[in-house]
This record gives C-alpha cells, sequence and structure tokens, in this order.
C-alpha cells in the first residue's frame, strides 16, 4: 500500500481553515493511509480550560471527524488524526481512524506532555490495533514514543503499521523512530506539524517537521523538511512487518523472556 503524511502549520482555533487545507492536499494525491499531525484541525497551545471545551468535540458525532469521515469515503483512503475529544465531562487528546467502511475507532493519549497536563486527562483506551483491508494498523500520540512500552504494545497487539500523529517540539523523536520500528519490526508513520505557536508569554512553541516514514528494518523511507509544508507518501508492505526473524536463529517475538522484565523480577537483582 501506499503510506502518507501532511505536514502543515495549522492556524489556531480555524478548524474549516485547517480541514480546507487537507482537502485541498491531498486532491490529487494516490495514497491509501493518510496521517495527520496531533490536534491538525485545532492548533496546540490552549491557554484555558474554556479554549478547550469551546475547540473540543464528541467522537465520533462531532464535526472534524465527520469531515474525515467524508474524505476517507469520497478518496477511498484511511486516514488517522489527532483532535481534542470531548467525552462526558472529560477532555482528551484523542486520534481517530476513519476509512472507506466509514468511522474505525479512536485512541486517547496515554501519556501526556508538559501543559496537556493541566487540561485533558489521561487517556484510558489502551493500545488499539484496526484490522483493516489494506493492514493492521495501530495508532500512538506525539510523546507515547518516548515510552517503548507504547510501540511494543501496539507491536505486540499485531500492528503492521503504526500512525503515530505527532506535535513534536523536542529534537528526539525523528532518529529514535527507526529504533522503535527496528525492535518491534513495524512501519510508522509520524506526521508532525511546523511553525510556532505563541499564545501566552514566555518561549513560544517551535515544532520540528521531520516528519517521516519508517520500515521495520529502522530504514527512513521519507523524511520532511523541518520547516516546510510537506505531504509525502512511500509505498510499503505491511506483510513485511509480520516476519520478526532477525537471521535464521532469531525472532524478535519468539525470544522474548517476559519473566525476566518485572521490575521486581528475579532476574533483575544484582549478584
Amino acid at each position: 500500500m501506499k503510506a502518507g503524511f501532511y505536514q502543515f502549520s495549522p492556524a489556531f482555533g480555524e478548524k474549516e481553515e485547517n480541514i480546507r487545507k487537507v482537502r485541498s492536499a491531498v486532491k490529487d494525491a494516490d495514497i491509501d493511509l493518510l496521517v495527520l499531525p496531533e490536534f491538525f484541525a485545532t492548533g496546540y497551545q490552549f491557554i484555558s480550560g474554556e479554549e478547550v471545551a469551546e475547540l473540543a468535540e464528541p467522537v465520533p458525532h462531532g464535526h472534524t471527524t465527520e469531515a474525515l469521515t467524508a474524505l476517507s469515503l469520497e478518496k477511498g483512503i484511511y486516514i488517522a488524526a489527532g483532535l481534542p475529544e470531548r467525552h462526558r465531562d472529560r477532555f482528551y487528546n484523542s486520534a481517530v481512524l476513519t476509512g472507506p467502511e466509514g468511522f474505525i475507532g479512536v485512541y486517547r493519549k496515554t501519556h501526556l506532555f508538559f501543559e496537556e497536563t493541566l487540561y485533558f486527562t489521561p487517556g484510558d483506551t489502551g493500545f488499539r490495533v484496526w484490522d483493516t483491508k489494506i493492514g493492521n494498523i495501530g495508532v500512538m500520540i506525539c510523546f507515547d514514543w518516548f515510552f517503548p512500552e507504547a510501540a511494543r504494545a501496539l507491536a505486540l497487539s499485531g500492528a503492521d503499521v503504526i500512525a503515530h500523529p505527532a506535535n513534536l517540539v523536542l529534537p528526539y523523536c525523528p532518529d529514535s523512530m527507526p529504533v522503535r520500528c527496528l525492535e518491534n519490526r513495524v512501519f510508522a508513520v509520524t506526521a508532525n506539524r511546523i511553525g510556532e505557536e505563541s499564545r501566552k508569554e514566555g518561549k513560544p512553541l517551535r515544532f520540528i517537521g521531520k516528519s517521516e516514514i519508517v520500515s521495520p528494518d529502522g530504514r527512513i523511507l521519507v523524511r520532511a523538511p523541518e520547516d516546510e509544508e510537506a505531504l509525502m507518501t512511500a509505498e510499503i508492505d505491511p506483510k513485511a512487518a509480520r516476519d520478526k526473524r532477525l537471521n535464521p536463529f532469531n525472532d524478535m517475538f519468539r525470544d522474548r523472556r517476559p519473566e525476566m522484565y518485572g521490575k521486581s523480577g528475579r532476574g533483575n537483582q544484582r549478584s
């Protein structure tokens, strides 16, 4: 299949403008899986709970999810994209997956970063993988990458491809995702954003771009510039992620020894 990302700079609070920009970018694109950034339709730097409440939406019956579902149906593509979700009296940093069959599912970010902790509730969905016509798609969001357990949980659940909506400001992720892919033998599509947001006093948030698609052997198939809008794609074979063999004697998952990994396991004691 052909996987891709759209890296751009969303205008804060301008949902319609940002959604139109995505539609325009993919109008003539040949793509099967599209990954969009975290909070792609709203922008990232919220400055109050009231602002979050105003811009967050229910899933799946909110405007942004319905717009993505319509685009999926129109183009016959799968889309993973981040948005602020309102569920009952709580707000989550979430990502939805839509496809030609309609709305597929939602993932709520497990590991909140920086001031997200002021306004959002840590996710309660667990790491989820969906079996689709183009392969098994798992989702994690931005800072989740920092925790090896996130990608490992998705891989153990059968993910062929990890869709990774992000708003990265720290420099480490683009060079670390090849390790996440190598140690789990999976593909990953990281969709970051570019630009700056300076909506409160202090140092502005500068987003580092460098969206990328990485293969199960740790190769960067495509990587975007750090400061340019980009729609980039790569041909991938999801079945390649199902072979966990490193050589004739080592299988990355068969060779795991979970009984030795516990934080209080006897195998971790010093002798």
